[in-house]
């Protein structure tokens, strides 16, 4: 069985609070998940093993994935991990078309590794539960990914209460990114600690990884300040642990005129909400 190509969209927080600690060490938070229409796309050929990457981003990743890696691609890992469960033997390779930067608060890797779980399911033709039983012990922000829809994440961001935001639907968005990556971990280590409160109104929270983000890269104080002055924008934040920002806008004629003016040394992506 074959499947068309898998988008794996690009994730946005639309709010982020970070609450203290669980008791595995993990970080506890409180954050709205949203997507957006376009991201990464992945396609998958039976008969050949192993990962292909193609597209702007492609040199920023390693397909050569040894089992024993410490850093396993989180495709590859996917698969295997899908295979194992399922009891899938059927070999199936894959190709990426990596649009989206690494290490950018975008959930890239995550969304790859949910498209790869998407994709497998259509075309071993099993049942979708395998997937769901593999996504957690991927990454926190896999289960969000593997359906893609607006969800409220708690816990890590995978305990996850999906939630209705027809208002939000088919928004014009803009993504901006000062082509530094940031690491998760770093900046999650940078929080300062203090627990600000719980997340109620998305609008009126906050992004609590955004000062700990500028310290390492401070371009994303640049890049919010830049989205704040455009004409139209109706929010902007930083989206999970940066460096990317997004701003939705009152309509598409405003987003792309924004999109237009972005300084040449900045990565874009005008985009819409799923």
């Amino acid at each position: 069985m074959t499947a068309a190509p898998e988008i794996a969209p690009a994730k946005l927080n639309l709010a982020l609070h970070v609450r203290g600690r669980l008791p595995d060490g993990r970080h506890a938070i409180e954050t709205l998940f949203a997507f957006c229409t376009d991201g990464d796309l992945l396609s998958a050929e039976n008969g050949r093993s192993g990962l292909l990457v193609e597209g702007p981003f492609a040199q920023d990743l390693d397909p050569d994935d040894p089992e024993d890696n410490p850093k396993p691609n989180l495709i590859l890992l996917a698969v295997r991990r899908l295979q194992k469960v399922a009891g899938v033997s059927r070999q199936t390779g894959f190709t990426l078309q990596k649009n989206i930067p690494v290490a950018s608060g975008l959930g890239g890797g995550s969304a790859d590794a949910a498209a790869a779980l998407r994709l497998c399911t259509s075309v071993w033709g099993i049942d979708p539960r395998y997937a769901q039983e593999v996504a957690p012990g991927l990454g926190s922000d896999v289960p969000a990914c593997l359906l893609s829809l607006s969800a409220r994440g708690d816990g890590a961001g995978d305990r996850l209460t999906y939630v209705e935001l027809p208002e939000l639907s088919g928004t014009p968005v803009l993504l901006i990114n000062p082509r530094v990556p940031l690491s998760t971990a770093a900046v999650f280590s940078g929080w300062d600690g203090v627990d600000r409160g719980p997340l109620g109104d998305w609008r009126e929270g906050r992004n609590d990884l955004e000062p700990a983000a500028i310290a390492l890269v401070p371009q994303v104080e640049a890049v919010l300040a830049w989205l704040g002055l455009q004409r139209g924008v109706t929010f902007s934040r930083m989206s999970g642990s940066g460096a990317t920002c997004f701003a939705l806008f009152e309509d598409a004629a405003a987003r792309d005129e924004a999109a237009n003016a972005v300084p040449r040394e900045w990565w874009r992506l005008a985009t819409e909400l799923r």
